[in-house]
């Protein structure tokens, strides 16, 4: 006899409660917004800065840049900054000087950054001096403003970059006690890093021996490695006889190339190179659309793709 299966449990104003919820979170309905008074919502983004200009800028304070600032427009009449990494990893504080501090690189469960930031940038300009949010927690159904309903689409996004975070206090401020041990402890693990002239989302890193570029990049991955390939088969993808092509790794919907560079030469000295090769590139990119890859091409595109490598 066939085993006999149990009807799905329908509530009394959604749908049953076995099937998969509504709002895409994946989970069943009983275990999400079906359940006691609702449920959380969150929903994951893979590209939470998407439709922003500056979108490969706040992937890089998000990902690699130790200690840097962005001045965001004034909210709530308070002049807010977002910052890399704040004390104890905080989402946000309002320094002594009234000046509303929000971190990029916090600790978070949520699947939207982008909800994730207006949340604290909400909390930040209500705060009041000497306040600080540990993290945003987790979403709901109230939480639908996001990072793109605060700034302008086309906002400038051009991070001031530190060598130390002192920007943590107000200026000639000397921190005491356990703030000064954070910053000093903040400070040893930082790696130097520098923007490359002003090339979007490309900085340079020194990483003991070496030395890198990280360039964030906004087109579309197949593209942008198909242009790659294409140079990489003429013996372009390169800044010079002091420069490899390592490889490239994916953050929040963008990839991200990288090359290893002679430590010796100062940042500013790879400026031009990268110019260079961001022109060829943006050459190769509107020249894919017409002319297809050749197989020598097709051979170093499928280079390109086994080449991920991970951050340390």
């Amino acid at each position: 006899m066939a085993k006999r299966t149990a009807a799905p449990t329908k509530t009394t104003d959604g749908p049953a409660k076995r099937q998969p919820c509504p709002c895409g979170s994946g989970k069943r309905y009983k275990a999400c917004h079906g359940a006691q008074g609702g449920a959380p919502v969150d929903v994951h983004v893979p590209r939470p800065f998407e439709g922003l200009t500056g979108e490969p800028e706040l992937v890089a304070l998000r990902e690699f840049v130790p200690s840097a600032t962005l001045e965001l427009p004034e909210i709530g009449g308070r002049k807010v900054v977002l910052g890399t990494v704040l004390p104890a990893a905080a989402a946000a504080f309002v320094r002594n000087d009234d000046v509303a501090l929000v971190g990029m690189q916090t600790q978070t469960r949520s699947g939207d950054l982008s909800r994730d930031l207006a949340k604290a940038i909400d909390w930040v300009s209500k705060a009041k001096p000497g306040d600080s949010l540990a993290t945003v927690g987790q979403a709901t159904e109230a939480d639908t403003t996001r990072l793109q309903d605060l700034i302008p689409a086309d906002f400038p996004v051009r991070p001031q970059v530190h060598e130390d975070f002192a920007w943590w206090l107000p200026e000639d401020t000397d921190p005491q006690g356990e703030l000064a041990a954070s910053i000093e402890r903040a400070n040893e693990a930082i790696m130097p890093t520098e923007r490359i002239g002003e090339l979007t989302g490309a900085y340079w890193v020194a990483a003991g021996e070496k030395a890198h570029l990280r360039w964030v990049r906004n087109e579309g991955e197949d593209e942008l490695l198909a242009a790659m390939a294409r140079l990489h088969a003429r013996g372009e993808l390169t800044l010079g006889e002091d420069s490899r092509f390592a490889g490239s790794f994916r953050a929040h919907g963008l990839l991200v190339p990288v090359w290893d560079l002679d430590p010796e030469p100062h940042s500013r000295e790879w400026e031009q190179p990268a110019t260079e090769l961001g022109a060829r590139l943006t050459e190769a990119l509107a020249d894919i659309e017409s002319n297809p890859l050749t197989p020598a091409e097709r051979r170093a595109l499928q280079g390109l793709r086994g080449r991920q490598i991970t951050l340390r």
